[in-house]
């Protein structure tokens, strides 16, 4: 199919960044639908045309249609974009089981891992609705900036390259750059692992234990992403684009950033349960790391020193300081010697 074969799409998720994708969708023109789970919120999108809870001050296009019906907002559309998240994925899925036709291609742009069985959103939307083309949509982005119509740039990552070639063309704009990719395993990981990183990178500007820790923390934690992603058949370079270190230094340095806020909020002595309870917004990277460390977690025998500390500080109680002192005293090494013989293992 042709890239102009998109003239209808329905986004599933009204969050900030359902609501900003669907505002990009139709400032190309493009009829687009966004399905609230609220009908109250479908209406009050319909009513007030702004997204007042998840994107303030952004008008939303009289073109816009906000609905909870899932039969209504999925009739006549050829393209779904899956903007929920990642521990409501399937159970929204399954409101969209007999609503969206058996081949109409997914999109997912949530970013995660599933507590309970460590799947990717693409591999809980594949279970819950059918084998079909999926395409992974992903990179720095961050819906308060999107949404105004400031530059940023993707990837659409699928097996089906036409699938990620029509994606690119519905999205594409002067404003919005996507790249297509052929990776979605590794872009789909780059999304999820990040936050975890983040997480650690909040820690750090909460402690307060300045720039030359925190750049140490990102370079390291990327190799640690790219080691995980390669165990479980990603590609090495896809970690070093926009879906890895592109997204990985947004969300660990922004203002915008739930997951950094996070880390620094626990630094400076906060609870988690006291964090998370004052937050309006999911903070993904903190249910990536439980399910990192779950029953169902493939890491298998992998070391991830970083994440390890992180889900020992969220979860077991730990001290931010202990946690750091035990990542600095850890058993010199070479710098690539660990992503170098995960390249090697992953190339047989």
């Amino acid at each position: 199919m042709d890239e102009a074969d998109v003239k209808r799409v329905l986004v599933i998720g009204d969050g900030g960044w359902g609501t900003t994708l669907a505002l990009q969708l139709c400032r190309n023109g493009i009829d687009t639908v966004l399905w609230s789970a609220f009908p109250e919120q479908a209406e009050e999108l319909t009513r007030t045309r702004e997204n007042k809870r998840f994107l303030p001050g952004v008008e939303l296009p009289e073109s816009l249609i906000c609905t909870a019906d899932p039969f209504g907002a999925a009739d006549g559309v050829d393209l779904a974009l899956s903007v929920v998240p990642t521990q409501y994925v399937r159970q929204v899925a399954e409101r969209f089981e007999d609503a969206l036709p058996g081949k109409l291609p997914l999109v997912t742009a949530s970013k995660g891992l599933e507590i309970e069985t460590f799947r990717t959103p693409s591999q809980i939307l594949a279970q819950v609705l059918g084998k079909r083309s999926i395409c992974v949509l992903t990179g720095p982005t961050h819906a308060e900036e999107v949404g105004r119509g400031l530059p940023a740039s993707v990837v659409a990552a699928s097996k089906d390259a036409d699938l990620a070639r029509r994606v690119q063309g519905a999205l594409n704009s002067d404003t919005f750059r996507v790249y297509t990719h052929s990776d979605p395993i590794g872009a789909e990981l780059g999304g999820a692992l990040k936050n975890v990183i983040a997480i650690a990178a909040g820690i750090s500007d909460g402690l307060e234990l300045g720039d030359n820790a925190k750049a140490a923390l990102l370079t390291r934690g990327m190799v640690e992403m790219a080691r995980f992603g390669i165990s479980q058949g990603a590609r090495a370079e896809t970690f070093f684009g926009l879906a890895g270190i592109g997204d990985l230094i947004t969300t660990c340095c922004s203002q915008h950033s739930r997951n950094r806020r996070v880390g620094e909020e626990i630094g400076r002595g906060a609870s988690l349960e006291e964090v998370l309870a004052r937050m309006e917004m999911v903070a993904e990277g903190v249910w990536t790391t439980k399910a990192l460390f779950g029953p169902e977690a493939a890491t298998g025998s992998l070391k991830l020193p970083i994440a390890e500390q992180v889900h020992a500080v969220l979860f077991e109680g730990k001290d931010p300081r202990e946690a750091v002192l035990d990542l600095m005293r850890r058993e010199p090494s070479g710098e690539m010697d660990d992503l170098t013989q995960a390249m090697r293992k992953g190339s047989r």
